[in-house]
């Protein structure tokens, strides 16, 4: 440890730290603009000069390094004249924007101005100009002209997102940021670089002159998006969501969201929305009060459940739903007498429930693994924010790798890479196990039946044996590893010897064993038992044959393993959306994440519960609210909560900020079979996930929309 005195006030820090670290560990503010604490340093601006004692000349805070016994000064007259100095060079070329910029209200420029700037300028010359640049539908970059070269989205890109898509190009007055040869901006974390810009150069297009930051009420939330739970910061106004943020949590997501946390709240003002109860009479759709929709619910329920039995009605659940909506879900089939409730919507393979499935540890962990195995997963699409942790971790020498069908460009380095069709990531992962068990002397696990190669992976079993070995040798290294399983694990037609082969490696490496689990409450989903547990019908079994079928939250087109419509008598949709039309039967509006109380858990387990920011639109409900009325009127015992508190305490009994480790569980009893047929599993690309996502315009028409699964991939196999 360091000792210095920075303004009279003694510091005590971590030998190697900088001024600026000191000062911050003391609560003294410095000002500046190229500093962020999650970014290298690149001291350009030069707006956190400080005297320090016998230095000749003002030093950068953020580039100094603390040294025994430094006394720092950043009030002195020699500071202040220097920030004042660069302040003046600062706003020599920067355009008198302010009263049209959109950073205007919380642009750091505008606020240490105020403090550091004079009242006029001492340069009557030209200012420069810097033309517009066109990088995609997220972000704006129609005045670069106020750039003051901070280079913080440079080395976000280049450290955080892990491609450098922004660069400076020329020198001098001349230099500017911008893409290569006018290529767009395409990453998947791109909207944070609006947030880290200090001055108004780079903006949100999608919220480009919609409102002053003045104008916006501030409201906390949860991402329903994938299973990351980022926290939200949403911006409110006359009722209608205008921006969404990130809300700082070291533990969940730092301060960075993805772009799709950022942008789908799009679908929440679109004309897609259903606004009121819809009824089809006579083949024509036709908008009803609440009491006559509800009662055509539940006189169709009552009726076939007399004329057929509890058992021809089910329900499919979109485990994007609350934790609420889910619980009263399943209490209301179970409570009709009907086990066929299922939010598994995209699986092929229905084992029975063995535990709540999890991440296996904590989120923040994956930011400081020194050896990763990934099975199934496009991660760097499927869970940007889980991939950003695991790239600083492969920055800091962790071995990343990986079993999939595609050679996925992760944007990090992948130090082992087996690359197969679906059907063989059982026998790739066998053969991981085999080398931990030649290289621990032990005997390899037990597997009831081997499938015979097929000559293609015939020919390359020696050089996946050797990425197998690798890979062994990898997770035999260090202290913190960790393999995880992905969405395309979990929806495997044999997911089950992937987890049993998956256990069998971590007990023998000492690795954490994880699903990176799909959705904002798959987890959730499993805790409230949304998943047959005496027998009932699975989600697939469900989707042709039955004659009552609920669908909360769920488009089975777009969410479901077969993507085909489903067929019943009678369909009651759930949905903020006026969605599955051609073959429901009625249509109940239920709020969007932003419109309702609710409950998210998210893949570690963590409990996080938010409350709407917005007032329902037109005749829209909370979901909950709808199902306990149905409980009610179709007489189902235990539906008499009068609040989103009260059924979540129901469904959590008793856990508070984690859900209890007892139940949280990655084991299993399953026999490992080699020779189950598979193909590729159903999983949803980066901006088909959900409803929302689906319905963001400015999502729509991004790199990766476009060109769907393909993007981001280098290399795929034939199955």
């Amino acid at each position: 440890m360091v000792e210095l005195d920075i303004d009279g006030q003694k510091v005590e820090i971590t030998e190697g730290s900088m001024i600026m670290h000191a000062a911050e560990k003391c609560g003294t503010y410095i000002p500046h603009f190229c500093y962020h604490k999650k970014l290298s340093i690149a001291a350009n601006c030069r707006m956190c000069l400080v005297d320090v004692e016998k230095a000749p000349k003002p030093m950068p805070a953020c580039a100094t390094p603390v040294t025994q016994g430094m006394i720092v000064r950043t009030k002195s007259d020699k500071a202040i004249k220097a920030q004042q100095s660069v302040m003046e060079f600062l706003l020599i070329n920067h355009p008198l924007d302010c009263p049209i910029c959109d950073q205007g209200g919380e642009c750091q420029l505008q606020d240490l101005a105020v403090g550091y700037g004079k009242s006029s300028s001492r340069y009557d010359e030209e200012k420069r100009v810097v033309a517009n640049k066109n990088v995609g539908p997220l972000i704006s970059m129609e005045e670069m002209s106020r750039c003051i070269h901070c280079t913080r989205c440079v080395r976000f890109g280049q450290e955080v997102a892990g491609a450098m898509e922004l660069g400076m190009s020329h020198r001098g007055e001349h230099a500017e940021i911008e893409t290569v040869v006018g290529e767009t901006i395409d990453s998947e974390l791109s909207g944070n670089m609006i947030d880290i810009c200090p001055v108004g150069a780079l903006t949100s297009k999608p919220f480009r002159y919609s409102a002053r930051t003045w104008e916006l009420s501030r409201r906390k939330s949860v991402s329903p998006h994938d299973s990351t739970g980022a926290n939200l910061i949403v911006q409110v106004k006359n009722n209608a969501v205008m921006r969404v943020v990130p809300l700082e949590n070291e533990a969940v997501n730092e301060c960075w969201i993805a772009d799709r946390d950022r942008f789908s709240y799009e679908a929440l003002n679109g004309e897609d929305r259903l606004k009121a109860p819809m009824l089809k009479q006579g083949g024509e759709w036709k908008e009803v009060d609440w009491q006559t929709a509800l009662e055509y619910v539940a006189n169709g329920l009552k009726q076939i459940k007399a004329d057929i039995g509890a058992s021809a009605i089910g329900a499919l659940l979109s485990p994007h739903s609350t934790l609420e909506e889910l619980y009263l879900a399943t209490q209301l089939v179970r409570g009709l007498g009907s086990d066929n409730v299922d939010a598994r919507l995209r699986n092929a393979e229905f084992g029975k429930p063995e535990g709540v499935r999890y991440l296996g540890t904590s989120i923040a962990s994956l930011s400081s693994l020194q050896s990763a195995l990934i099975v199934g997963s496009n991660l760097r699409k499927d869970h940007p924010l889980f991939a950003q942790r695991i790239r600083q971790s492969a920055r800091k020498g962790c071995a990343v790798s990986a079993i999939n069908s595609v050679a996925y460009d992760w944007a990090m380095p992948v130090a082992n890479s087996i690359t197969v069709p679906a059907a063989h990531w059982a026998q790739a992962l066998a053969d991981v196990a085999t080398a931990v068990a030649a290289e621990n002397g032990v005997q390899a696990p037990a597997i009831s039946v081997r499938a015979e190669p097929v000559e293609a992976l015939r020919q390359a079993q020696g050089e996946r044996g050797e990425a197998a070995q690798r890979i062994a040798k990898s997770l035999l290294k260090g202290e913190r590893k960790a393999i995880l399983l992905g969405n395309a694990a979990a929806h495997h037609a044999n997911a089950s010897s992937l987890l049993a082969l998956a256990n069998w490696i971590g007990q023998q490496t000492g690795a954490t064993v994880g699903y990176l689990t799909e959705a904002a409450n798959t987890v959730g989903a499993q805790l409230v038992g949304a998943q047959p547990i005496m027998g009932g019908k699975t989600a697939a079994q469900m989707q042709s044959g039955m004659k009552a079928l609920i669908l909360l939250g769920t488009e089975p087109e777009h969410d479901t393993a077969a993507k085909a419509a489903v067929q019943a008598d009678m369909v009651v949709t759930l949905s903020p959306f006026k969605t599955n039309m051609a073959f429901s039967d009625v249509l109940l509006p239920v709020s969007p994440f932003t419109e309702t109380a609710g409950t998210f858990i998210n893949a570690e387990g963590r409990i996080q519960s938010f409350h709407g920011v917005v007032k329902p639109l037109g005749e829209t409900r909370p979901g909950w609210k709808v199902l306990r009325v149905l409980g009610n009127m179709l007489g189902v015992p235990g539906f008499e909560f009068e609040t989103a508190q009260e059924v979540a305490a129901k469904a959590l009994n008793g856990d508070t900020e984690f859900v209890n480790a007892s139940k949280l569980s990655n084991a299993t009893s399953a026999a490992i079979d080699l020779s189950k047929a598979a193909g590729e599993p159903a999983t949803a690309t980066l901006y088909q996930l959900d409803s929302l996502t689906r319905r963001s315009p400015a999502l729509q028409a991004t790199a990766d929309a476009n060109a769907g699964s393909k993007v981001g991939m280098l290399e795929e196999v034939a199955a």
